[in-house]
């Protein structure tokens, strides 16, 4: 599957009232220790609002992703152990990586990509690993081609070029636009960019 060069994460569905208009084709929803019903409604929330236009993509919560009929989530390390692959076949995965046995791993559940962070030192949360710069995305890439390599962690406009050069397929921020001081504005500098990186 081909990916769009860029892909925002959000915390609350509420910032894709803004996002989706401006023309982001691929987002994670990714939320954190909040009571299931309000979980749920914030997934559907975000798929309505995400439409045919916007891919929605679930952090986690796999389970009530299919109950509300998302097709593509996002699993962690830890999401893999408990989460139920038998009943997510028929949905598109994406998993994080972060070492070598995390990518035999991740190559096993027959991913729609890879990501692999941080790839630069994020403020996102603390990390267990040091980041893994863009010598490890040229690496992680020959490993997993032709799947797709979605880079995170600590990525800027301004490092983009070279870590798209370096072999990543997607791009993938969250504190670079939802930080900000003006999001809009910098979610059109890295649609601009994606569209001029092909």
């Amino acid at each position: 599957m081909t990916l769009p060069r860029f892909y925002q994460i959000v915390d609350d569905a509420r910032w894709l009232e803004r996002f989706v208009p401006l023309g982001l084709e691929l987002v994670q929803l990714r939320i954190k220790d909040r009571p299931r019903a309000e979980l749920r409604a914030q997934i559907r929330a975000a798929r309505e609002i995400c439409g045919t236009a916007c891919q929605l993509i679930v952090n986690d919560y796999w389970d009530l992703a299919l109950e509300e009929g998302c097709d593509f989530i996002h699993l962690g390390q830890e999401d893999l152990d408990s989460a139920d692959l038998a009943a997510i076949q028929g949905l598109r995965l994406g998993v994080s990586t972060h070492d070598g046995a995390e990518l035999s791993r991740g190559l096993a559940v027959n991913p729609a990509y890879i990501a692999l962070g941080p790839v630069f030192p994020t403020i996102l949360k603390q990390m267990k690993w040091a980041p893994q710069g863009a010598a490890r995305v040229t690496e992680w890439k020959a490993q997993i081609a032709p799947l797709p390599l979605v880079a995170i962690g600590g990525l800027t406009v301004e490092r983009a070029p070279a870590i798209w050069a370096a072999g990543a397929d997607t791009i993938c921020v969250v504190t670079d636009v939802l930080l900000n001081p003006a999001p809009e504005d910098r979610l059109r500098q890295w649609l601009d960019l994606a569209r001029a990186a092909g």
